[in-house]
């Protein structure tokens, strides 16, 4: 598996929540998911309600800013696995490695798991 680059880690850094967060929704609904089980993930990882889910939308915070304001969930280091051609656990660099939770969460939603399973509830 490749690691990140710095190059690679600062794009990341610098992209917007709002810039990528239509995709999600997409991504989910295309495959029957809802808008309000996305958020519920986004909650679970992040801590982000709502509104404050809406306000970093509406900042165009970038993910750096957007996991800074973030309260990680303790079992976050629980989601393992391969997104984006990268072992997630891997990953050295804090943030992408949380830009690649939040990913790996979508992308489980989106697969169908159960979300007990993707919360990591047991």
């Amino acid at each position: 598996m490749p690691t990140t680059t710095k190059d690679h880690d600062e794009r990341i850094a610098a992209m917007t929540f709002s810039s990528v967060y239509p995709h999600y929704v997409a991504k989910v609904e295309k495959k029957g998911r809802t808008k309000a089980e996305l958020h519920e993930v986004i909650r679970w990882l992040t801590g982000f309600d709502d509104k404050a889910l809406q306000k970093l939308i509406d900042d165009k915070a970038t993910f750096e800013q957007f996991f800074k304001k973030a309260k990680l969930n303790p079992n976050a280091k629980l989601i393992t696995g391969v997104i984006c051609g990268y072992r997630i656990e891997e990953i050295e660099t804090p943030l992408t490695r949380q830009v690649r939770y939040l990913d790996k969460l979508v992308d489980e939603l989106a697969k169908g798991k159960k979300m007990e399973k993707i919360l990591r509830a047991g």
